[in-house]
């Protein structure tokens, strides 16, 4: 079996979409393409975020929470060569659980699993922590349009 693959902040912009300011995953590790990721994301006070959620307590917000933990997810199966830098949209979010406040100076740990991946719909699930405490998790369904469309019925002309 080849070893799990690894990528840093460029090679994740070669896989996926998102780009600065909505990128929340700084590193991606033990990536085994079409079956897991795993991915981290340092909070520091000066994301954008912090001085309006909120001045007198900063954390990070749910929203924030949860794109890190899907952007993670869809590394588990953009990472192969046929799908890297494809467009993906969300279909569905599930099972959402917040189990802790992430505050400046965390670092979140995300480990995602593809559960299945058929005709460009991707489901799966991710878990986050910090440190040894749970703080996230979700069941996430995601398209790849592109490769979605391709199964979809033509219209009759």
């Amino acid at each position: 079996m080849d070893s799990p693959l690894q990528f840093d902040i460029n090679g994740i912009k070669e896989c996926q979409r998102n780009r600065h300011p909505l990128l929340f995953v700084d590193r991606v590790f033990d990536v085994v393409p079409g079956e897991k990721a795993s991915g981290l994301k340092c909070f520091t006070y000066n994301e954008w975020f912090f001085p309006a959620h909120f001045d007198d307590e900063p954390n990070v917000p749910g929203f924030i929470q949860v794109e890190s933990l899907v952007q993670t997810f869809i590394m588990s199966f953009l990472s192969k060569d046929e799908l890297r830098g494809k467009k993906t949209n969300f279909l569905g979010i599930n099972n959402v659980k917040f189990k802790r406040k992430i505050v400046p100076g965390d670092t979140l740990i995300i480990h995602a699993t593809l559960q299945s991946y058929r005709r460009g719909i991707a489901t799966g699930s991710a878990v986050s922590f910090v440190g040894d405490e749970p703080a996230c998790s979700a069941d996430f369904v995601v398209a790849v349009p592109d490769v979605l469309d391709q199964f979809k019925p033509k219209s009759a002309a």
